[in-house]
């Protein structure tokens, strides 16, 4: 019986330990034509394109835009015409690649081995219950992030801070059972377009940075419109409308579906779209009330 216990005890100490996560590294995203976005991620939001990886014929398959030292955007072209998902994956970073890859697998999430990328970052995988791929990874010594710390961040960003990621979600009670019960999420609000209606879910990760991933629900499969909206980048800004004066320097158009507005959340915001639909919000950190 004690060799039975010991085995659970140790499961009970895992689950009680928060994961080594610190926060978002990046959101990835497919794109049908690479100069296009650079003109949205670099021309509109200010991002620079930090480094790139490219393929055995010299063609570009990756490029980074760099939001901070620990946060990017990360762009693939190739995306085809019947393609509806233009995310790829989500990654979150950690302080730990080791420590936090025992842990995942002691929580039975079946992750990937740890893998050494082009980039130089170790870096491991798991899927959760709707399919998107949760990628973790820790900045190494020498790699690209690395070396990169303390360049490619000029005035021109229009936001510092990447504060969340929106992923779709069809059952909430699944999701829940992964991001909370074993990942550690907390969640911190939930809403929808009504007050009858439930459609976001907001859950915060372990860490200090304060960083979440927000629930986008959906009771029958989105159509490639809805799904560039629910798949999206989140930026925070101090406040809203000195981004948006600067957006309409950059080439924004003054319509309606731009402008900023007080959100369900109490909380201003904007929403912009990259050429193939993927959406990018703006958002400040405090409600209005």
């Amino acid at each position: 019986m004690r060799l039975l216990f010991l085995p659970l005890l140790a499961a009970t100490m895992h689950a009680a330990e928060p994961l080594p996560i610190l926060g978002i590294a990046h959101g990835a995203f497919k794109v049908s034509d690479l100069n296009k976005a650079r003109s949205f991620y670099t021309g509109v939001l200010g991002f620079q394109e930090a480094f790139s990886i490219k393929d055995s014929a010299g063609a570009v398959s990756m490029a980074f835009f760099k939001i901070n030292d620990d946060q990017y955007i990360e762009i693939s072209p190739g995306l085809k015409p019947d393609e509806d998902d233009r995310m790829t994956h989500l990654a979150l970073f950690t302080s730990d690649i080791e420590k936090l890859h025992h842990m995942v697998s002691a929580l039975g999430l079946n992750p990937g081995a740890i893998q050494k990328g082009r980039d130089g970052n170790r870096n491991f995988s798991v899927r959760d219950p709707d399919g998107h791929r949760l990628e973790f990874v820790q900045y190494m010594p020498g790699s690209w992030h690395t070396n990169a710390r303390g360049k490619f961040m000029d005035s021109r960003r229009i936001s510092t801070e990447l504060r969340h990621i929106g992923i779709s979600i069809k059952n909430l009670d699944a999701a829940m059972a992964f991001y909370r019960d074993k990942l550690g999420f907390v969640e911190t609000w939930r809403g929808g377009p009504t007050d009858n209606e439930l459609r976001w879910v907001n859950m915060r990760m372990p860490g200090e940075r304060g960083d979440y991933i927000e629930f986008m629900l959906h009771d029958k499969p989105p159509t490639r419109s809805q799904l560039g909206s629910m798949h999206h980048l989140c930026l925070e800004v101090p406040e809203i409308q000195a981004p948006y004066q600067t957006l309409l320097t950059r080439g924004v158009p003054s319509e309606e579906r731009y402008k900023p507005r007080i959100g369900r959340n109490r909380k201003w915001l904007l929403n912009l779209f990259d050429p193939d639909g993927s959406r990018t919000e703006l958002m400040e950190p405090k409600t209005v009330d």
